[in-house]
């Protein structure tokens, strides 16, 4: 026979904590010595009561002198791509695009996508990403591995016009397959690839598929200065322009990178009635060495939901939101030549409220509030590079690395415990990629799944 006590039992109690929380303005504040009560996979309260010590619960976490956040959100990458982690450094990215990486990814096979999917996985939970926003190829196996890993994920199957109809079709049939999948932790996206690789009917007909079927569409547009200009020199449009032109800034739409998003856009973007947002992931940028970056503070005047990204580890060599989160903040303050913006405050903003907004999850993650899902990470600040805390957003902004996470819990379930993942074996999964690399790596077929020409 149940007990009272266990009939009313929480699943998980946290306490001790100091919680990152945002108040009635959305500023960032943070509330010390709390209990974080999860019941259903929710978070049923963060108080301050210290009569909730005693409450009974499946699962209790001291976390005294620990962080508190909501889990932060990759809101655009390409998972399976820590494969290639490193295969292709050093280039420019016309020549990154079409001597290695297009020619490798015709290679793959979808167990390479399913192991990088894990590794990737493993990364994010262990760096305290609690969800993240994919656009591959093979999504029915990185939804797969999503349920499976316990994390949460917005997934869109990528489609270029090369492909016919077939590609666009395929990306509404995963869509409407897996979303809701992995007991609510999946949602789903049209994954048009790019206005350059995907031409105006398509675009106009994802606009239509999304608007009929109640979809995000997740893209790459206005990636750098160098398409923009491409772009109007070809056909006399911005790609923001091209994506006014189909109807997509008219439905929910999330825009990868847009560094090369220029003054004639903001109008543009400033008239459009869908929920519109972009994803920054700047440590590519860097590496490109694009003249220009995500222009957030302009975007933000728009009311703009501008969330943080990492792209795919090929490119970024990491999966890493804390180092976008610093690089944000730096490369703002000096494209802007203003050192009081971004302030530590709105980054953590962008990497948790902002960026589930992005994702399309804004009223659901991104806060430790009641209601929202339990996805809770517990962040250790009392290590020699994070002391003395004078100013607790700057340390977490600037000083805390993804190492110092020591806790990952999604949907209340707890995926990583004091560094140690539950639910991925990673010393298996690199074992198995390392033995598929050989045939991943080969370019002797001359194949590649696309051009790069913008």
């Amino acid at each position: 026979m149940t007990s009272p006590d266990a009939k009313n039992a929480a699943d998980l109690i946290i306490t001790g904590c100091t919680a990152l929380v945002h108040d009635d303005h959305e500023q960032v504040d943070f509330v010390e010595d709390a209990t974080i009560v999860v019941r259903d996979g929710l978070i049923e309260t963060v108080t301050t009561d210290d009569d909730l010590y005693d409450t009974p619960a499946g699962e209790r976490i001291d976390a005294r002198g620990q962080i508190a956040m909501p889990g932060l959100v990759n809101c655009h990458t390409h998972a399976p791509m820590v494969a290639l982690r490193g295969i292709a450094e050093d280039l420019p990215l016309e020549e990154w695009f079409n001597d290695v990486i297009w020619p490798i990814e015709s290679n793959l096979t979808d167990k390479d996508v399913e192991l990088g999917a894990r590794l990737a996985c493993a990364e994010m939970i262990q760096g305290g990403v609690t969800c993240f926003a994919d656009h591959y190829f093979s999504m029915d196996t990185v939804a797969a591995v999503v349920a499976d890993c316990g994390m949460r994920a917005n997934l869109g199957e990528a489609y270029f016009s090369s492909q016919g109809a077939e590609g666009r079709e395929r990306s509404l049939d995963f869509a409407l397959r897996q979303r809701g999948a992995a007991d609510g932790r999946i949602t789903t996206s049209l994954a048009p690839h790019a206005p350059y690789t995907v031409d105006d009917a398509d675009l106009a007909a994802t606009c239509q598929l999304a608007r009929e079927h109640g979809l995000l569409v997740h893209i790459h547009a206005a990636e750098n200065r160098d398409q923009t200009d491409t772009s109007l020199a070809r056909h006399g449009r911005t790609p923001i322009e091209i994506l006014q032109g189909a109807g997509l800034l008219d439905v929910d739409l999330l825009i990868a990178h847009g560094t090369g998003i220029v003054e004639r856009d903001l109008p543009v973007l400033a008239g459009a009635t869908g929920r519109v947002a972009v994803a920054s992931a700047p440590r590519g940028y860097l590496k490109f060495a694009w003249p220009t970056t995500t222009p957030v503070r302009a975007l933000r005047e728009l009311g703009i939901s501008v969330g943080l990204g990492t792209d795919g580890a090929a490119s970024n060599s990491s999966l890493d939101v804390w180092d976008a989160m610093a690089l944000t903040a730096l490369v703002q303050k000096f494209t802007e030549r203003d050192a009081r913006w971004l302030t530590s405050r709105q980054a953590l903003h962008h990497a948790t409220l902002q960026s589930a907004r992005a994702v399309g999850l804004g009223e659901s993650i991104g806060s430790l509030a009641p209601g929202r899902k339990a996805d809770i990470i517990l962040v250790d600040l009392s290590g020699p590079h994070t002391q003395p805390v004078h100013d607790l957003p700057a340390t977490l902004v600037h000083s805390a690395r993804s190492s110092d996470v020591r806790t990952t819990i999604v949907d209340g379930r707890v995926l990583m415990r004091d560094r140690e993942l539950l639910t991925l074996d990673v010393p298996g999964i690199v074992g198995e990629l390392g033995e598929r690399m050989p045939s991943l790596l080969d370019r002797s077929h001359g194949r590649k799944i696309q051009e790069y020409d913008a």
